[in-house]
């Protein structure tokens, strides 16, 4: 197995490292630290739904709470950076410990338009430490 092979298996790190972009990057990078991940305006996420490229963003969450979505349990926050808002919608949730208002986020995934509004569907987050935010 040559050498890029073996990286893509690491997680791709050979890839970053060249500059290359990773096809199906999913946010990988985000556990490990996410204010080095540089972040896009949700304001300007709109337009990148066509093309739904992953999306790195941040922001405050403004409301939360359960509904249902095609007959199983949803968790909906509305996370707002100050230029616009997107919902985020983790699937078969009722609760995740720390998804609260009033907390900052960084998210990652990639954008969808639902009834007219940006969506990021299950996507990779990280809470901001309390005290930070």
């Amino acid at each position: 197995m040559s050498a890029e092979g073996r990286a893509v298996k690491r997680g791709g790190r050979l890839r970053r490292l060249l500059g290359r972009p990773d096809e199906g990057e999913t946010g990988e990078d985000l556990a490990a630290d996410p204010a080095a991940v540089p972040c896009t305006r949700i304001g300007d996420c709109a337009g990148t739904a066509a093309g739904r490229p992953v999306v790195h963003v941040t922001g405050t969450l403004r409301a939360v709470r359960e509904r249902s979505v095609a007959g199983m349990p949803a968790l909906e926050a509305r996370l707002d950076d100050g230029s616009a808002s997107l919902n985020v919608v983790w699937l078969g949730r009722r609760a995740i410990p720390g998804i609260e208002p009033g907390r900052e986020m960084v998210a990652s995934g990639r954008i969808a338009v639902t009834d007219g509004r940006a969506v990021l569907f299950n996507p990779r987050y990280q809470l901001q430490a309390r005290g930070q935010e």
